[in-house]
């Protein structure tokens, strides 16, 4: 096991070491396969492709879940779909489509809470020939996953009238706290960022800041600094070079997060981990664009990511950074991009660009 672990910290590497089907270096890792909805099946695939061309072995225990599979199940995400994850440890999974306002409940947010995914790790940096008009970003959102009004806690108090509760603990609030400490600790990080409304919610997020601070004195070699949420994104798009790691609830996680993947190029190349005590599921965050589903058009860049986020917790680093510096060789030569990175390349054109340049 590498002594850095780009995705988890050391609480979960007994998680990740465990993945491995076998005693040997070289035997095969079991991966739960996760295609999903839409455009899901074709980047999963075209990873898969990459992965495989690394000259590593694996497993692939492929399972459906998303909204194809409710007619049959009852539900988007089956018990066999979350027994694998739990049986493998490790899942690689695609986009999964949440209706809006009704339908079924959300598999991505089940996911999460059946196999206890309590961490969200999203990294987000310039990449080489997306152009965007901000430059030297490298930066970490960690976001809790557990709680907040996430929970789904909701009800009718009285007609046009609905309340939902947020939920922030003293446990949850600790633990992430101290997965960006330990996260930014082992990845050699300086800073951490924790990000609130404290100003408003006295009593909640006050409570998230309290767990922050006590963590932090724990690490007196990370700075540690404190952002209103609003500011903070206002902060995002005038200097984001100020931000190293940042740690916050889930709600303000799921829109910073998207913020920060904007300031590189979108959510169709930033990668994703979603990590438990048990179970670690690397996934892509954009959605499943049924408009492009089946055409060739899909890019494949964010589960790749997500896959190379995999290899480093798995110790696999050269093949990771030869993964990765393909990815960079294919964007730098603009040539085999895909439509929505402004080239033209269909998801196979790319696939064999990149797969030529790991060779």
């Amino acid at each position: 096991m590498a002594a850095e672990m780009q995705g988890v910290s050391k609480i979960e590497a007994g998680t990740i070491a465990a993945a491995r089907t076998g005693t040997v270096e070289k035997d095969p890792y079991t991966v739960t396969l996760i295609p999903g909805d839409g455009i899901g099946p074709e980047v999963i695939d075209a990873t898969v492709r990459i992965l495989e061309a690394t000259g590593l072995r694996f497993t692939w225990d492929t399972q459906e879940a998303g909204a194809n599979v409710v007619p049959r199940y009852g539900t988007a995400l089956p018990d066999e779909v979350v027994n694998a994850v739990i049986k493998n440890r490790l899942a690689l999974k695609g986009p999964i489509a949440t209706p809006v306002g009704g339908g079924f409940v959300s598999a991505n947010v089940s996911l999460r809470k059946r196999l206890g995914l309590y961490a969200n790790v999203r990294p987000a940096r310039n990449l080489p020939g997306i152009v965007t008009p901000f430059k030297d970003i490298d930066i970490i959102v960690v976001r809790e996953n557990s709680e907040d009004l996430y929970s789904g806690i909701e009800h009718v108090v009285v007609p046009g009238v609905v309340e939902s509760l947020k939920i922030i603990t003293e446990v949850a609030s600790t633990r992430i706290a101290r997965h960006a400490f330990e996260y930014a600790r082992l990845n050699g990080r300086k800073k951490v960022t924790g990000v609130h409304k404290a100003n408003i919610m006295k009593l909640s997020d006050g409570l998230f800041l309290e767990c922050c601070r006590k963590v932090g004195r724990e690490y007196p070699e990370i700075e540690y600094t404190e952002m209103i949420v609003d500011n903070c994104c206002m902060q995002l798009v005038t200097k984001p070079q100020q931000f190293d790691v940042m740690v916050m609830e889930n709600l303000y996680g799921d829109i910073v997060s998207d913020l920060v993947s904007g300031l590189v190029g979108g959510l169709g190349v930033t990668g994703s981990a979603n990590i438990g005590a048990d179970a670690v599921v690397y996934e892509a965050v954009h959605g499943s664009a049924p408009d492009i589903a089946g055409k060739g058009l899909a890019n494949p860049t964010a589960v790749l990511f997500s896959s190379v986020m995999m290899l480093r917790d798995l110790g696999e680093t050269e093949a990771a950074n030869r993964v990765e510096n393909a990815v960079f060789e294919v964007f730098q030569e603009h040539k085999y991009i895909t439509r929505d990175l402004g080239g033209t390349a269909t998801t196979a054109e790319f696939v064999k660009a990149v797969i030529g340049a790991m060779r």
